[in-house]
C-alpha cells in the first residue's frame, strides 16, 4: 500500500500532467480570435504557430541538463505556472511578432513541463514498484478535454477572450499551487556530463517514440480529411474519427497500468502495436464509413500505452542519465509531431492521402519488430 507522501506524489504528477494538457488545448480555441485580431493570412498564422514547437523543442535538452543538477520538482512548478501565466498573453498580443514571442515563451513552458513531469513520473513510478505511466499520460488527455471543453464554453458564452484565458490560467494556477508542496523532493546530481549524445538503446526509444507521435498527430491533422475524401464523409461529421480515437487512447491509458502489470512492456509493445496497424488496415480497406470508423478505435486503443511505456524504458535504462534520456526521446517525439503532419501532406500532395496513410502504417510496423529489443529487461 502506498504511504501518504507516495499517494500525494502521485496526486501531484497527475495534476502535472494535467495541467499540460489543459494549457495546450486551451490555446486552440483561442486560435481564431488571434488570426482575426492580427488581420494575419493563414500563411502567416502557420508560421506564427511554429513558433510554439519551436520554443517547446528549445527548452526540452535544457530541461534535461537542469533536471539531472536540481532535480525535476522546481522546472514543474515553474514551466506549470509559466504556462498558466502565458495563456492570458496569447489572446492579448496585439502584433505578429508578440504573438510569435509569446507562442514561443508558451511552447518553452509546455516543453519544459513535459519533460519535467514525465522524469518525476518516473521517480515515482519506482518508489511505487509498479506501472503508473498509462495512468498519469491519460490526465494529459483528461486535461486536453477539459481545455478545450472548457474554453470553447466559456466564449461560446460571449465572454471576452482574455477574460476567459484568465479563468481558465486560474484553473491552472491553482492545480500547481496544489501540486508544488505534493511533489517528490528535488534530489540533484552532483557530478556527471551535462551533455551526453544519444546512442543505442536510447535512439531506439527516440525513434519509436517520433513514430508514436507521428501516429497521433496524423490522426489529429488528417484523420478527418481521409474520411472526407474516401469515406465520403460529410464534413461536418468528419471529425468524429478524431474523437474516437481520442475516446479510445484515453480509456486504453487509464486501464493501460494494469495491463501492463500483467503481460509485461515488451508483450504490450508488440500487442498494441499491432492492433493499431490493424485499425489503419480496417480505415483504409472498409468502403463503408461507419465501420471504418472502427480503425480510428483500434488505432487509439493499441497506441494508447506504447508511448508511456517508451518512457518508462527511459526511465530504467542505465546507457545515459534518465534526465537527458528522457529529454531526448521527448524531443524526437514532438519532431514527429511537428514535422511529421507536414511530410504526410507532401506524400499525399504527389500520391494520396491514402498512399501516405499506408506508408504511415508500414512505418508503424517498426514498433511490434523492435518490440522485443525495446521491451528488453537488460537494456
Amino acid at each position: 500500500m502506498s504511504s501518504p507522501d507516495q499517494r500525494a506524489a502521485k496526486l501531484a504528477t497527475r495534476l502535472g500532467f494535467f495541467v499540460a494538457g489543459f494549457g495546450l488545448a486551451g490555446w486552440a480555441p483561442l486560435v481564431p480570435f488571434a488570426k482575426q485580431h492580427l488581420a494575419v493570412d493563414d500563411a502567416t498564422l502557420g508560421l506564427l504557430l511554429l513558433c510554439l514547437g519551436i520554443g517547446s523543442v528549445a527548452a526540452m535538452l535544457l530541461t534535461g541538463v537542469l533536471s539531472a543538477r536540481f532535480g525535476s520538482k522546481p522546472i514543474i512548478i515553474t514551466s506549470g505556472l509559466g504556462l498558466a501565466v502565458m495563456l492570458p498573453a496569447l489572446s492579448v498580443a496585439a502584433t505578429p511578432a508578440t504573438l510569435g514571442a509569446a507562442l514561443f515563451a508558451f511552447g518553452a513552458a509546455l516543453g519544459s513541463l513535459d519533460v519535467a513531469v514525465n522524469i518525476h513520473a518516473i521517480e515515482v513510478e519506482r518508489a511505487e514498484g509498479r506501472p503508473l505511466m498509462s495512468g498519469f499520460h491519460a490526465q494529459f488527455s483528461i486535461g486536453g478535454f477539459a481545455g478545450s471543453g472548457l474554453m470553447t464554453l466559456l466564449l461560446a458564452m460571449q465572454i471576452d477572450a482574455l477574460v476567459s484565458a484568465v479563468l481558465c490560467s486560474c484553473l491552472m494556477g491553482a492545480a500547481m499551487v496544489l501540486a508544488a508542496p505534493r511533489l517528490l523532493r528535488a534530489s540533484p546530481q552532483q557530478a556527471g556530463p551535462l551533455i551526453v549524445i544519444p546512442h543505442g538503446f536510447v535512439v531506439l526509444l527516440a525513434a519509436l517514440a517520433g513514430v508514436m507521435f507521428l501516429v497521433e498527430g496524423a490522426m489529429l491533422d488528417w484523420g478527418a480529411l481521409l474520411l472526407a475524401g474516401t469515406k465520403h464523409l460529410p464534413e461536418t461529421q468528419a471529425g468524429i474519427g478524431y474523437i474516437l480515437f481520442s475516446i479510445a487512447m484515453t480509456a486504453g491509458r487509464l486501464g493501460g497500468d494494469a495491463v501492463v502489470s500483467r503481460v509485461g512492456d515488451r508483450a504490450a509493445l508488440f500487442w498494441g502495436s499491432s492492433i493499431a496497424i490493424a485499425g489503419f488496415v480496417v480505415l483504409l480497406t472498409v468502403p463503408v464509413a461507419a465501420l471504418a470508423m472502427t480503425g480510428f478505435l483500434l488505432i487509439g486503443l493499441g497506441a494508447s500505452n506504447l508511448v508511456p511505456i517508451l518512457f518508462r524504458r527511459a526511465g530504467t535504462q542505465t546507457r545515459m542519465p534518465i534526465e537527458l534520456a528522457v529529454a531526448a526521446v521527448t524531443m524526437v517525439g514532438y519532431a514527429g509531431v511537428l514535422l511529421g503532419p507536414a511530410a504526410i501532406g507532401f506524400v499525399a500532395e504527389f500520391t494520396s492521402l491514402q498512399t501516405a496513410f499506408w506508408m504511415l502504417a508500414a512505418l508503424l510496423t517498426i514498433v511490434p519488430l523492435s518490440a522485443h529489443r525495446a521491451g528488453a529487461a537488460q537494456t
